[in-house]
């Protein structure tokens, strides 16, 4: 962690990743060198590690510090991280944490977001960076990066899902009483023009099609069920969500059939009929598309004994 950095910013990928039996990996928490770091809000940090560290790491992560757009952090700690990237490991930068990422010029060229307020300040410091401000987080493969704090638990979930599939992630989520997926293309807030109670009752629609993904799904019938009209709710639901109403259920299938591919010995023909894509030919349609993957090759992936 550099100077300043934010207490939520520290804290969400510790405990996402906690080191405990059921997860498969060690936390360490460093910086520049072992002691006191001034962390930003009040708070400070004893950390154990310096950045020796980086050299084993997987993922590392770069938690938001405050004050990013005056400085650029220290040339060791950039060198660490180049370091790091250039041996193997994943580069994730929570908030303003992009700032330390851009600084090693491994974002330039590639798409990459911040906390809204900072977009601009990182644009025009390190203008070789494709700045989207309207996303949570942005996953370039070896370098991800995401918007506020909150986000930064939407990143460490998808970090997840692809680390140790959808099922591990969603263990994750409800024992953080976090939600499960949100998209990183969703935007990083919902303009004050939507009215609260419309955005509850499409929570509340999403959750009652979620028990359902194995029935017709139609945007008519999400549209019905949420008591607005076709459009109002196709428009509303893309401001909510980063989706239009059938690509979030076509998702929400995926999601499903992931998770009894992992959990389940049931075929991929009786799968995709679980799910209501009908046949595995269709599964395996989407499934590549949405993952680049096959059923049957994430199945082995992910299913533990085999």
């Amino acid at each position: 962690m550099l100077e300043g950095a934010k207490p939520l910013d520290v804290g969400i990928p510790a405990q996402v990743f906690t080191t405990r039996a059921s997860m498969p990996y060690e936390v360490r928490v460093c910086g520049a060198a072992p002691g006191l770091v001034t962390g930003g809000d009040g708070l400070a940090y004893y950390v154990a590690h310096g950045l020796d560290a980086l050299a084993w790491a997987d993922i590392v992560f770069v938690p938001g510090y405050r004050f990013p757009d005056r400085d650029d952090p220290p040339g060791t700690v950039v060198d660490a991280l180049i370091a790091a990237h250039d041996r193997g490991a994943r580069l994730a930068a929570i908030s303003t944490g992009a700032f330390a990422l851009a600084a090693t010029g491994l974002l330039d060229g590639r798409r990459a977001t911040t906390h809204w307020h900072y977009t601009r300040a990182l644009a025009a410091r390190h203008p070789l960076v494709r700045i989207d401000e309207n996303v949570l987080f942005v996953d370039e493969g070896s370098v991800l990066t995401s918007a506020g704090a909150a986000s930064g638990i939407d990143l460490c979930l998808h970090i997840l899902r692809g680390d140790l599939g959808v099922a591990a992630s969603n263990h994750a989520a409800r024992r953080l009483v976090a939600a499960p997926y949100r998209s990183g293309g969703q935007a990083q807030y919902v303009p004050r023009g939507v009215p609260e109670p419309l955005g509850e009752r499409f929570a509340a629609t999403r959750e009652w099609a979620l028990h359902r993904l194995g029935e017709p799904l139609t945007l008519d019938i999400l549209a019905r069920q949420a008591e607005v009209s076709p459009r109002t709710f196709s428009r509303r639901f893309v401001e909510e969500t980063g989706y239009t109403p059938m690509q979030w259920v076509m998702r929400a299938r995926v999601d499903l059939a992931r998770e009894l591919l992992e959990r389940s010995q049931r075929s991929v023909e009786q799968i995709a009929a679980d799910v209501g894509l009908g046949t595995g030919a269709n599964l395996r349609l989407h499934f590549q598309r949405i993952l680049g993957t096959t059923p049957s090759e994430y199945r082995r992936t992910f299913t533990r004994g085999e």
